[in-house]
């Protein structure tokens, strides 16, 4: 039972910061592995790596090993000095990339790696306008959070001029169909450019996308996409940024969720998965930019602008990766996840799609029978999951609440992808049946 200072600090001692969500009811003790512990000893399998971060699960005795060690020894540093850790994992990340990304600097959450690549092509290309999907999200500082459509708009007075939306190529939920009821992705990708372009004052810039929309649905781009809109990026003059802060690492199956598609981005940007949970990120991209960005008087500089700390634990993180081989482990763990899920498809008519890649699957509800909405069965769905072991997460944004990101640790045993599966089977009965 929580005490009386976890239940009632909260309310009085603390901000609440997720918009719609409330704080979870329970207090987390520890995490270790694919799970938390609350302080009253039950145990949640964590089938959202934390906050979609923790790809190595929680409290990996390198990553423990490593801060350990690094905090010891060199931790923080004036901005302009250089450490080891942050060459080495410069070298890196840029051995993991396809030519000519093999410029990096490293900051700490993805909204502020956001924030330095979209002021790095601004500043390259002499443009400020900005395009980015209508469901996407790519962080809460300024020019990141003018480039998110999902959530957050509402109430904070004018955005920045020159911040346009691209339709969703949504295959479940299609805007523009061909002939056979399916997506016309190129159609409706054209439009899209068609009013960006009537209403652009000649000053394109870049363009932000995720491979993958996690918090818009985990939409995954149709196969030819990503090819088409760097095409159309090329014809305005603007740089393609790609916002892999849950796609990149192994997550999908691949290194990079980019390269099914065979398109090197402008710019790459890292968070999430590249800290395993710990804060830190990184904007890639080819010596040209950075050297124009640089002529031009390129200035981000930040309080942990390169810290060894963070850097040390990246690392560390691509020592386990590349070892473990996880790029294979998350493409074999992904076809157990989605063969479960979509066994449960079969015996369960509210779920009206399973899609993703890799271990970023997302589940869409349509609905119970009882005439509930998606958003009131997710929710119910999500609780009924806590009670019984499993931490769900659901796109938090209206009309769009049945829709489950499912992210666990590439570390996750075959055994915990089951004992998941098995619990959304129960919750999914129990509450959709009510």
């Amino acid at each position: 039972m929580l005490d009386d200072i976890a239940r009632t600090a909260p309310e009085r001692h603390l901000v609440r910061y997720s918009g719609r969500g409330a704080f979870s009811p329970e207090i987390i003790a520890r995490a270790e592995g694919s799970s938390v512990f609350t302080e009253d000893g039950r145990e949640l399998l964590d089938f959202t790596s934390g906050q979609m971060s923790a790809i190595l699960g929680h409290a990996h005795p390198e990553i423990v090993a490593t801060v350990r060690e690094q905090v010891a020894r060199l931790d923080h540093l004036y901005s302009g000095m250089l450490s080891r850790p942050v060459l080495d994992l410069a070298q890196r990340l840029a051995e993991t990339l396809p030519e000519p990304l093999d410029k990096a600097m490293f900051l700490t959450t993805g909204a502020e790696a956001n924030e330095a690549a979209l002021r790095m092509a601004k500043l390259v290309t002499g443009g400020h306008e900005v395009v980015s999907f209508a469901r996407s999200w790519h962080g809460m500082t300024q020019a990141a959070a003018n480039a998110t459509y999902s959530a957050g708009r509402v109430g904070y007075g004018p955005a920045a001029p020159g911040n346009f939306a691209l339709p969703v190529p949504d295959r479940f939920r299609p805007g523009i169909v061909d002939a056979d009821g399916n997506l016309d992705w190129r159609r409706q990708l054209d439009l899209g450019f068609e009013l960006i372009d009537a209403q652009s004052v000649g000053s394109l810039a870049a363009c932000l996308v995720e491979p993958v929309l996690s918090s818009g649905g985990v939409i995954d781009l149709p196969p030819g996409y990503l090819a088409a809109l760097r095409d159309k990026c090329r014809e305005r003059g603007m740089l393609l940024i790609l916002d892999e802060a849950q796609t990149g690492l192994c997550r999908t199956g691949d290194w990079y969720a980019f390269e099914r598609d065979g398109v090197v981005p402008d710019i790459l940007t890292l968070s999430k998965t590249l800290g395993a949970g710990l804060p830190l990120a990184a904007v890639l991209t080819s010596a040209e930019i950075e050297q124009k960005a640089h002529d031009r008087g390129f200035l981000f500089f930040t309080t942990h602008v390169n810290d060894p700390l963070p850097a040390a634990v990246g690392n560390t993180v691509l020592d386990v990766l590349g070892r473990d081989r996880l790029d294979v482990r998350a493409r074999e763990l992904g076809v157990r996840l989605r063969g479960g899920l979509d066994e449960l498809a079969a015996r369960h008519p509210v779920i009206g799609d399973v899609r993703g890649r890799g271990l970023l699957v997302g589940l869409e509800l349509v609905g119970g029978p009882g005439g509930e909405d998606a958003d009131k069965l997710g929710a119910a769905v999500t609780r009924r999951c806590a009670e019984l072991g499993l931490h769900m997460n659901i796109v938090q944004l209206p009309g769009m609440g049945g829709t489950f990101r499912i992210a666990p640790p590439l570390t996750a045993t075959d055994a915990e992808i089951d004992r998941g599966l098995a619990i959304l089977d129960t919750a999914l009965a129990e509450t959709a049946g009510r």
